[in-house]
């Protein structure tokens, strides 16, 4: 019997990790359940990181499914035994999350694609060979000049999905409508605000993105909050973000014909059924396909391969695992875009650390993170402490020395932690962070926040508690304190029992009869 023919599905994430890896994972998972062809795009700053997490996801002897995802450039595979090239396309660089240059090098990248053409990576100008019109594209939630393009090229004849990469309760205050607690249309409010006052629609959009004015806002299943809650962190968003994307993503969401959300139905029930329900008055899909973590038998070693602390990391798990035993070390990481704003705070967590003589890592991938000569003097003479730009995460979880993990609450990080059954201490910045924090510590109890790091709006009073921070570097210390002695105690140990309860249900989600297995199967059918 022939191959059936093979559905081409493009699939594009913006330049943050916890953004394009979990959609790297994913397209791999497509190739082997399903005779699909991928075409995955990519910008110049993460090229090589999503090739080497491709490889994290093939066996050896797997290259019929890796060959599905489009090549770029002969690349060999950091794993045992010959493999294919398994890179992708590049549609330029890209300062922040986006930028205008990377959205109109997709849309030429798009007419070629849907024309059938041949198509040249940026970042390597290797052309490569024409395929077939492409059946479906996956395009990210902030991908709302791409999903211009494609519509202006495209009209309805392909259809779009959008990847929501992050807690399914965000879409509901940032995304949604405003029956279910949604902003709503942000475009469609600020123009008519600048209407009826005679205010500059940047100036009315961006105080609408990215404003609070003390409004409480009710969302499904969370307690009331204030609308500054969101904003626990003082941060400089770019202004492209805040005035030529934030505003539109509603209408992406509305126009998209699905969406696929990066969660876990198992950690959020309830969210993933009510954007079910509003999606499906449309008669729309929306698929969980959540968590997505590499398991080749290569993964670890590979994931080594992009740090250069790799082998010192690993030998102060190991050491830390025989002189302190299990569940000893504390993990410290914003991720790869946020780091605070009032560093000293976070000084003055790793001065409490070494005082209790708690063995650390503490990973600064952000671009805009700087850790000052005397920290890293005072981390190296203490001993047991490593200050790394860039760590193998996942392989710092799964060993059994690392106890917890400091945290922003982004959502790769959470399913992460969650699926290598390592608790968390929550550092929220945005976005969905907060409500991350809020839905693991009082609903799930499975985490701790940090209330004494904020700063900015972070600093007035908050809703459920009527707790007002302090902000200082001492209260910090002092909560600090508090915090880890609960972690690493008997209060500690209660919530990494709940979190370990879950886990065992969430890293089930991917087996027969599972919900992301069936979404993601039923997905990849609809095509």
């Amino acid at each position: 019997m022939a191959d059936p023919v093979q559905k081409h599905i493009v699939a594009y994430a913006y330049q943050a990790w916890g953004h394009a890896r979990p959609l790297t994972i994913l397209v791999s998972r497509f190739v082997k359940l399903h005779p699909v062809q991928v075409t995955l795009l990519s910008h110049d700053a993460f090229f090589e990181r999503i090739q080497t997490e491709l490889a994290r996801c093939f066996e050896p002897g797997e290259q019929e499914y890796a060959n599905r995802i489009r090549q770029a450039h002969a690349h060999a595979w950091p794993m045992a035994g010959a493999g294919p090239s398994t890179p992708l396309l590049s549609v330029g660089s890209a300062q922040f999350i986006t930028s205008r240059e990377a959205d109109e090098n997709f849309r030429l990248v798009w007419e070629k694609l849907v024309a059938g053409a041949p198509v040249t990576c940026e970042k390597t100008q290797v052309v490569h060979a024409a395929r077939p019109k492409p059946d479906a594209v996956i395009i990210d939630l902030f991908g709302v000049h791409p999903f211009k393009s494609i519509k202006a090229v495209s009209g309805d004849s392909i259809k779009i999905h959008v990847w929501h990469p992050a807690l399914t309760y965000e879409i509901f205050w940032f995304w949604g409508p405003e029956k279910v607690g949604g902003q709503g249309n942000l475009r469609l409010k600020a123009e008519e605000e600048a209407r009826l006052t005679g205010q500059a629609y940047t100036d009315v959009v961006k105080k609408m993105s990215w404003g609070a004015k003390g409004d409480v806002v009710r969302i499904p299943e969370f307690p009331p909050l204030y609308d500054y809650e969101y904003f626990p962190q003082a941060f400089d968003m770019d202004e492209n973000m805040l005035i030529n994307v934030l505003p539109y993503v509603h209408e992406t969401l509305e126009g998209s014909d699905g969406v696929l959300l990066f969660s876990s139905e198992t950690f959020e029930p309830g969210a993933v059924a009510a954007v079910r329900a509003w999606y499906a008055e449309t008669s729309r899909p929306a698929y969980i396909c959540g968590p997505l973590l590499p398991s080749g038998s290569e993964a670890a070693k590979n994931e080594k391969k992009l740090s250069t602390e790799a082998e010192e990391i690993q030998t102060l798990l190991d050491t830390t695992l025989k002189t302190s035993g299990e569940h000893s070390l504390l993990y410290i990481s914003f991720g790869s875009i946020f780091w605070p704003k009032a560093p000293e705070k976070l000084y003055a967590v790793l001065d409490v650390v070494m005082e209790l003589g708690i063995p650390f890592i503490l990973s600064h991938a952000s671009p805009f993170a700087v850790v000052a000569d005397d920290i890293r003097e005072k981390a190296k003479a203490y001993g047991k402490g490593i200050i790394s730009a860039w760590t193998p995460q996942q392989m710092i979880l799964d060993h059994p020395a690392t106890g917890w993990f400091i945290a922003h609450g982004g959502h790769n990080g959470v399913m992460e932690a969650i699926s290598a059954g390592v608790p968390q201490i929550l550092w929220p910045f945005l976005a969905d962070q907060p409500l991350n924090a809020i839905y693991m510590t009082d609903t799930l109890q499975i985490a701790y926040e940090l209330i004494e790091v904020r700063t900015a709006h972070g600093l007035h009073p908050i809703y459920r508690n009527g707790r007002t921070p302090v902000g200082t570097v001492d209260a910090v210390k002092a909560e600090v304190r508090d915090v880890l002695a609960k972690a690493f105690g008997a209060d500690g140990a209660e919530k990494r029992a709940r979190l370990l309860a879950l886990r065992e249900r969430v890293n089930r989600d991917w087996e027969e009869g599972g919900p992301s297995l069936r979404d993601v199967t039923a997905f990849l059918q609809s095509l």
